[in-house]
């Protein structure tokens, strides 16, 4: 099974995605690192970033998608642009959305000790750690 992490920051969806062959994680290296959302107060521009985000689910035959939950309100509360990138995932058809907290992420994280394989940028750990926290999660 594969499980496309993703991070939201700013304007881009940050994607790792993982698999999960017996008990060993591996990356799966793709080409698609990140998503960008262009000036999202453009409705075209949020259907051009749903078509992008369509598309790489359908072309990586991604089933599963695990978004790393950002705060809702406080001090490190996710911006607007970020909630509109995670709905857009959510409204997928085809594929399961989950949302998991930084928390259970660093727990999973902790327990199983993931190795971040040196095919991902560092940009991509946090993605990459959601993806392998939801494989193991079970």
């Amino acid at each position: 099974m594969k499980v496309c992490g993703i991070e939201i920051k700013g304007s881009e969806a940050i994607i790792a995605v993982a698999s999960l062959d017996g008990t060993a994680l591996s990356h799966v290296a793709l080409n698609t690192k990140k998503i960008a959302l262009d000036d999202d107060d453009e409705a075209a521009n949020v259907k051009v970033f749903a078509a992008q985000v369509a598309s790489f689910v359908r072309e990586n035959s991604v089933d599963r998608i695990v978004i790393k939950k950002r705060s809702k309100k406080g001090e490190f509360a996710g911006g607007p642009t970020t909630f509109k990138i995670e709905g857009v995932f959510q409204l997928l058809e085809n594929c399961e959305v989950t949302l998991l907290s930084p928390q259970t992420i660093n727990a999973q994280a902790k327990k199983h000790n993931f190795e971040l394989p040196g095919t991902l940028n560092k940009y991509q750990h946090e993605a990459y750690k959601a993806a392998c926290s939801a494989l193991m999660k079970k």
